[in-house]
């Protein structure tokens, strides 16, 4: 397509055929700046294209924020986190009740990673709120999201995340070490190896040396800027890098020391 014009194939069960077999179907979109994926890819006869819709608009980009995240919502529905985190006490609420397991799972993930926390609930309050409820182990009285602290209610979030139990087939989540203990990094880069290895991809932007320590070599790429453009390099493809790993150091710690060249500014 281009300018709104183009073609479809038709026949796409014969994708395996000869170019010139295949039957195309000349298409005209509303206006040039359309996507054709996006207009045909709301018919089922254009299988491919629909897929691939589907495909895109699961796509999850999480750019999490505390202060959205930490006030009740207004009592609704809500099956997957928003990309801010705003709607967190109603996800919590609707895994709850629909995914008691998975809820219970993300629990115990909790009670691992943050000591003390015992449990945590989403609750309706009378002015038709839905407000997060944290129960310490130390007190007899749970504490609301505006008192438990911004690393707290952030692992319970990208834990609800990473349970979905309609997950994404990408995630791409911006700077997760933000406002979380460094040494829960490596619990998180565990839980986002273990999301990918049920079929999904997380891509992780960082400027963190201690989320890049729980890492390994073919999982780090970097950006490098050169004449106007910019060039992807792959950590594995960096002899010294991987060596030095196989020793026994840490990429985080090798990026402080400027091996991963290009990748600072200036």
């Amino acid at each position: 397509f281009s300018k709104g014009l183009g073609y479809a194939i038709t026949n796409e069960e014969d994708f395996a055929k000869a170019d010139e077999e295949l039957d195309r179907e000349e298409q005209k979109l509303g206006a040039p700046d359309i996507m054709a994926i996006k207009g045909l890819g709301q018919f089922e006869r254009f299988k491919a294209a629909s897929a691939f819709r589907n495909f895109i608009e699961n796509w999850h980009v999480s750019d999490f924020h505390i202060a959205a995240a930490r006030p009740s919502s207004e009592a609704g529905f809500a099956e997957h986190l928003s990309a801010t985190g705003e709607n967190l006490p109603l996800v919590a609420q609707y895994i709850f009740e629909h995914h008691p397991k998975t809820f219970q799972t993300v629990l115990d993930k909790m009670k691992t990673s943050v000591p003390g926390i015992e449990s945590v609930s989403a609750e309706n309050t009378v002015d038709g709120r839905v407000v997060l409820r944290f129960q310490d182990g130390a007190f007899k009285d749970p504490f609301i999201a505006n008192y438990v602290s911004d690393g707290t209610i952030k692992m319970f979030a990208y834990l609800l995340l990473l349970h979905d139990p309609a997950p994404h087939p990408l995630l791409c989540i911006e700077e997760p070490e933000n406002q979380l203990y460094p040494t829960l990094l490596m619990e998180l880069l565990e839980e986002f190896r273990a999301y990918s290895e049920k079929g999904g991809q997380v891509f992780v932007s960082s400027h963190s040396p201690d989320l890049l320590n729980a890492t390994r070599p073919d999982e780090v790429f970097w950006l490098v800027r050169k004449d106007g453009h910019s060039n992807i390099e792959h950590a594995s493809d960096h002899v010294e890098i991987t060596s030095l790993f196989k020793a026994g150091e840490l990429l985080g710690y090798l990026w402080k020391e400027n091996y991963f060249k290009g990748s600072h500014p200036g």
